[in-house]
């Protein structure tokens, strides 16, 4: 909501500043509480950054070109994830965990720096931009206005559209945020400490799947095709993904890691074949609030992520399956579980249509969208710490 109110500009140099001095701050703590506080105050800030880069394209990108906007923004910051499982162990060894910690928070103090300097919120007042460029971006946001301004923010977020972004989103997180959580520890408890490096190579495939993803978005809106072009990556996505998983558990007796890494390879450019159409469709919706819609289906996305960071092991060490995780010590029932997910999020896109169009609701019928919404959420954070802090 402040990205779509105050503009990408400043918010975004807030939100990086926010990150940078608290991701700076983790190298001071001494106690767990103090790690607590400011890892805390550091996830305030950095949640921002998607829905703030999300509003930033918005407005300087015509409808046809949201797809491949979001695959290239999205790509850096996979490509930024794998190097730092490279790197940050070597940086490690090198200046010691904290200073580290202190290493990147300047990287982000000089990107908020460029940013505000370089970025502005309309192509008409950035000095780099003709009148052509402004008018066709101006004609291409223009032609694809699906939500009217007078729709309260709470029916959007409410709306089926929205609803069912949020499910999916939290579908392809439970996979994606294995690749930076758990797969590489995992790896090297079971493949031994050379093969964990290897754990950076789904999450280049995974941003590769992004500019491919991003590519057919465009391509097919270009085409005439303004909802397949949404739905049809999406789902080619989660179904490559849902493979993917079924075949990691087919690999757990192998004797070297390579065909983990291979199938979950698959699996992670499937899902993340689906982010582009993901926030492409938010900024379909949310037009002029696309900042605030994002953020929506980005919390419950992260929620999902959640989730997945503290089943993950719960799954390894506690759950077994017929056929496929006979025993424990494996992720095979994890991956299974994961793939159940991408299957229904791949169902849930037949329902989604970025030009369906909303008609004002009633005071009363809002409330019960908000009271139902917030119930929902509720259950959500509930299960969460159930599983967090209970489920031993």
């Amino acid at each position: 909501m402040f990205s779509d109110r105050a503009g990408p500009r400043l918010a975004l140099t807030i939100v990086v500043i926010i990150w940078s001095v608290f991701t700076a701050l983790t190298g001071a703590v001494f106690t767990a509480i103090s790690l607590l506080v400011v890892r805390f105050l550091f996830g305030m800030g950095e949640a921002g950054a998607y829905p703030g880069a999300t509003r930033a394209l918005y407005k300087w990108l015509p409808a046809k070109e949201r797809g491949i906007g979001q695959g290239i923004f999205h790509s850096g910051a996979r490509v930024g994830a794998a190097l730092s499982l490279v790197l940050m162990p070597a940086l490690i060894d090198w200046i010691g965990w904290r200073w580290t910690f202190a290493a990147n928070g300047l990287a982000g103090l000089v990107w908020g720096g460029v940013w505000w300097f370089w970025y502005r919120d309309s192509p008409s007042e950035h000095a780099s931009t003709n009148q052509a460029e402004v008018d066709l971006i101006a004609s291409g946001i223009a032609e694809q206005q699906s939500t009217p301004l007078n729709i309260p923010y709470i029916q959007i977020v409410t709306s089926a559209n929205v609803l069912l972004a949020m499910f999916q989103y939290a579908a392809s997180n439970i996979t994606f945020f294995i690749s930076i959580t758990w797969l590489r520890p995992y790896i090297e408890e079971r493949w031994g400490s050379q093969a964990a490096n290897l754990s950076a190579l789904p999450l280049l495939i995974g941003a590769v799947a992004l500019w491919f993803s991003g590519t057919l978005v465009t391509l097919l809106h270009k085409r005439g095709m303004p909802v397949l072009s949404r739905r049809i990556p999406a789902m080619v996505g989660f179904t490559l993904g849902a493979i993917g998983l079924l075949m990691c558990t087919q690999t757990a007796d192998s004797e070297t890691v390579w065909p983990l890494i291979i199938c979950f390879s698959i699996a992670l450019f499937g899902v993340e074949m689906t982010l582009s159409p993901s926030w492409a469709l938010c900024m379909d919706i949310g037009g002029d609030r696309s900042g605030a819609v994002s953020g929506a289906m980005n919390m419950v996305g992260n929620m999902g992520a959640a989730l997945s960071a503290v089943v993950f092991p719960y799954f390894v060490a506690h759950v077994t399956m017929p056929y496929f995780a006979l025993q424990t010590g494996t992720a095979n029932s994890f991956f299974v579980f994961a793939a159940t997910i991408n299957t229904l999020a791949m169902l849930a896109w037949l329902f989604m249509n970025p030009l369906r169009q909303l008609h004002e609701l009633s005071s009363s019928q809002l409330r019960l969208r908000l009271a139902t919404f917030a119930v929902m959420i509720v259950v959500v954070i509930t299960a969460l710490i159930y599983t967090n802090f209970l489920m031993r």
